[in-house]
């Protein structure tokens, strides 16, 4: 490490890894680009490549059921009757459905670089009843001089300061005390799609007309040349088909480059897969054109964004809930968890084949399975079996085989 980054670091100026007493600043400390503008989230979610980013990740991670379980013995079974079930998989708060409380996480999450939750204890037990999201933009995260943490609350002219405890905070990549905002550092590329995308409504909304030069053999007096400028701005006006009729010897030359000279769509088309790489999104799952299509890989494709992007999300949000939602008594009894078989749901294929496995292997009853899918039990289904064929070697002709005209088996 450079000297002037030890001394940035010494007075609280250094970049991206550093950390300080007090307010922390999510943002880069230098620009890679200067001058890139900052559009800010409502700008960011203007272009359809970063909504569709957000979107994907954030109604992913939502529609996955939030589980709490009781842990004894070493088995897990479901904490249905217990609060923090009713809070992670019924209802986090009296306005949000679990879905609609998720997705606004991942939103803030993901542009942000942090997301925020205000919990709601009981008073008697401290366990949590209520969680209700606060907007990252309003929210100033401080480091205490002990260590500890505490969180501004900024709404409707009031702060309210938080303590640790009631808080639940999900953080993106950095530090560890606070997740850099994902939004500024990809200020550059956000800067430059937008620009590009103004560029091409401006011509587009121009009807596509060039600019050019109007080019004559003879000196023009003053009064000429706005009477020309007159006319000729009324011919370039209008409907695109318009007839332009040039006299008195006028030559027309275009001075502006077309899109294609401008590499206007090349430039959209590549902002999809930057935001895609920002993102960690495949482009196939945003509608990307010129990428595998629907049915090419995509299998391959989607279990790898499954396994590399969504599962860490998961793993993340379930440890933050541990260490900030659950009282010490309930991480010593229960665990949260989300189910990742929600995602099979639209393939009954993989299904039926999941739980073909799981019955013939004595890992599941067919009771469970008819559970999961919402089917009522029946008579005999709650007992393991297994293929018969997977024998110990021992008792080969020992076992009686059924049926009707069924053998003898050897004796030995």
């Amino acid at each position: 490490m450079g000297i002037l980054s030890r001394i940035g670091g010494w007075f609280g100026m250094a970049g991206a890894l550093s950390e300080q007493p007090g307010d922390q600043n999510a943002a880069p400390s230098a620009s890679l680009v200067p001058g890139a503008a900052n559009i800010g989230p409502d700008g960011a979610l203007q272009l359809s490549a970063v909504w569709a980013c957000v979107d994907r990740r954030a109604t992913t991670v939502a529609s996955l059921p939030f589980f709490a379980y009781e842990q004894k013995n070493g088995e897990k079974t479901l904490a249905r009757n217990s609060r923090l079930y009713q809070l992670l998989h019924d209802s986090p708060n009296g306005r949000m459905t679990p879905f609609e409380f998720w997705r606004a996480m991942i939103l803030n999450h993901d542009l942000r670089g942090n997301a925020y939750a205000r919990i709601v204890r009981d008073q008697r037990t401290g366990e949590a009843v209520a969680m209700w999201p606060m907007p990252a933009d309003q929210v100033v995260t401080a480091v205490l001089p002990d260590g500890s943490m505490v969180y501004h609350y900024y709404i409707g002219g009031d702060v309210a300061v938080l303590a640790e405890q009631n808080v639940l905070h999900l953080k993106n990549l950095g530090n560890g005390t606070v997740g850099l905002s994902k939004l500024e550092f990809m200020r550059a590329s956000t800067d430059e799609a937008a620009r590009a995308q103004s560029n091409a409504t401006q011509l587009f909304g121009n009807a596509g007309k060039p600019t050019g030069v109007l080019m004559v053999d003879n000196v023009l007096s003053d009064d000429q040349r706005n009477a020309i400028r007159k006319s000729f701005a009324g011919l370039t006006t209008g409907n695109m088909a318009r007839l332009m009729v040039l006299e008195a010897q006028f030559k027309y030359q275009q001075v502006s480059m077309s899109p294609e000279d401008q590499q206007l769509l090349e430039t959209r088309h590549f902002s999809v897969e930057e935001f895609s790489r920002w993102f960690d999104v495949p482009p196939v799952l945003i509608h990307h054109s010129n990428v595998t299509t629907w049915g090419s890989g995509i299998e391959q494709i989607m279990d790898g964004f499954y396994k590399l992007t969504i599962r860490p999300m998961l793993v993340g949000i379930e440890q933050a809930v541990r260490k900030r939602v659950m009282t010490p008594r309930q991480r010593a009894t229960m665990t949260g968890e989300f189910s990742l078989d929600a995602l099979l749901r639209g393939n009954a294929k993989d299904r039926a084949e999941l739980y073909a496995q799981l019955v013939q292997n004595g890992i599941a009853t067919r009771a469970e399975c008819r559970q999961l899918e919402n089917l009522p039990p029946i008579a005999g289904s709650d007992e393991l079996t297994a293929q018969s064929n997977l024998m110990p070697l021992h008792l080969l002709g020992k076992v009686k085989p059924t049926g009707v005209n069924a053998p003898e088996p050897v004796k030995q």
